[in-house]
């Protein structure tokens, strides 16, 4: 079983003594159970090399510490959706979705239904613990009627609904070929669960279809029991809920036969009518000045200031140049008086990460985003900050060129406070020399073809922001 299960868990301790080889799922619970079946099913099918396991948020987070497969962490509730990417991009993968109640039967609810309703071979193992474990106990859709949690302190009720019967759901459907629920309370069941679970993969070995696995499942934590006392409460009050069984097994001969796509980049081009040549007429110097290859740049500010904009705006004056650039956005709580950043890069060939954690380059409005970002900037780097609100900046290190621009004041003198992003941006402009003025002009005409009133104060702003830079910059 080594060969499945890692030799050493080094999500703790490194993976040195007893920690190295304990997970981290409390004592009783049924994931660990799971785990192995899965791993025996994985190994006795010789599948190791091909498998690929999708864990979500939730309990079963840390799978890829402890099986040697391929892993993906999806986000809460896609993991059906990442699956399938994943299937499609290699079809000769064995891929299996792992997946707890909360995660796929409320926020993940559309996309095992779609999922298993397209019955691409997939194996989903869905483990029902009846309550949302990793994140504070709250009711589930599985939770039972008067069944006590954080957020139905006094049980659940009518108003709340019934508990989701999942297997039963998903047996409906016309795509799945193989569907059962199993329980891990005593060894009968244990017995059953395994050999459930190997079906479940082999089902799709066999490209014969999805199969579906619910795991009737332990959680001594949140029911506050004992181990023991736990399974006996799965039996007695989930099973007459969820009653065990095979929902679904239709047999069926195999029929998933799909080409591996081409990632070839001429492939692609030809696909989306493109070329890959680049075109001498647009492609202007790359700004080798602040990176030889890859230039991140982070625009940050409260909600409403205009970073998003600006972000925009800069990528496409990326692209419009020839070169691959990407534009992140991250609102956060900014409608809580909060950070709203956007993460750009500009890349000589391809973007390979489009986060910016330690960025050339920072622009930023207010000033939490300056206490937060600017101990990020590189060494070497640029930052330009709102002088109007940040009147006493932060001390960053000696190497980083920082310049004080009064985006909110500019803006203001010239009767419309909002272009203040773009006065920023004419100051960026003058500061990093990234590109020509007149392709960022023709970025803005482009943007606001459909609003061309407000396209002569832009271009003022822009302009206002360009001479303020290079004033502060005579001064020093």
């Amino acid at each position: 079983m080594e060969g499945v299960f890692y030799n050493r868990f080094e999500r703790h301790a490194h993976g040195e003594g007893l920690k190295g080889q304990s997970t981290h799922y409390c004592s009783g619970c049924g994931h660990g159970l799971v785990h192995k079946y899965l791993a025996d099913a994985i190994d006795e099918l010789g599948v190791q090399d091909r498998a690929i396991a999708i864990s979500p948020v939730g309990c079963a987070v840390f799978m890829y510490y402890y099986l040697d497969v391929g892993n993906s962490q999806a986000a809460h509730g896609r993991a059906p959706a990442v699956a399938l990417g994943h299937k499609v991009a290699n079809p000769d993968s064995v891929v299996v979705s792992y997946q707890g109640d909360g995660d796929l039967a409320s926020i993940g609810l559309a996309e095992i239904i779609q999922a298993a309703q397209m019955g691409i071979p997939l194996s989903i193992i869905f483990v029902n613990n009846a309550i949302y474990g990793m994140t504070g106990g709250q009711m589930a859709p599985t939770t039972l009627m008067e069944q006590r949690t954080t957020t139905t302190p006094t049980g659940r009720s009518r108003i709340t609904g019934e508990p989701m019967r999942m297997a039963e759901t998903i047996g409906q459907l016309n795509g799945p070929v193989y569907v059962e629920r199993v329980a891990l309370f005593d060894n009968k069941q244990r017995v059953r669960a395994r050999k459930a679970i190997k079906k479940a993969i082999k089902v799709q070995v066999e490209n014969q279809g999805l199969g579906f696995v619910e795991v009737l499942s332990e959680c001594p934590t949140h029911l506050h029991m004992s181990p023991s006392d736990a399974e006996q409460w799965v039996k007695e009050n989930m099973v007459p809920v969820f009653p065990l069984g095979v929902k679904k097994d239709l047999d069926t001969e195999p029929w998933f036969q799909l080409d591996a796509p081409s990632f070839d980049p001429q492939d692609v081009a030809t696909v989306i009518g493109s070329s890959s040549e680049r075109n001498d007429n647009i492609v202007e110097q790359f700004p080798s000045h602040i990176d030889t290859e890859d230039v991140s740049i982070k625009f940050a500010g409260a909600g409403g200031d205009g970073a998003q904009t600006i972000a925009m705006l800069t990528t496409r004056t990326a692209i419009n140049a020839g070169y691959d650039s990407t534009h992140i956005p991250s609102y956060g709580p900014e409608s809580r008086g909060g950070t709203s950043y956007a993460d750009v890069h500009i890349a000589t060939t391809e973007v390979l990460s489009p986060a910016s954690p330690k960025p050339h380059v920072l622009v930023v409005f207010n000033p939490q985003s300056l206490e937060k970002f600017g101990p990020t900037v590189r060494a070497g780097g640029i930052v330009l900050y709102d002088s109007t609100v940040i009147q006493r900046p932060p001390t960053l290190d000696s190497s980083i060129a920082t310049y004080g621009v009064p985006f909110t004041q500019i803006a203001v003198d010239l009767g419309k406070a909002m272009v203040k992003n773009t006065v920023a941006l004419g100051a960026t402009v003058a500061a990093t020399k990234i590109f020509p003025v007149e392709r960022f002009v023709r970025t803005m005409e482009e943007a606001l073809q459909s609003n061309c009133a407000l396209l002569p104060i832009n271009r003022e702003a822009f302009q206002r922001g360009m001479e303020a830079l290079a004033e502060l910059a005579q001064r020093e």
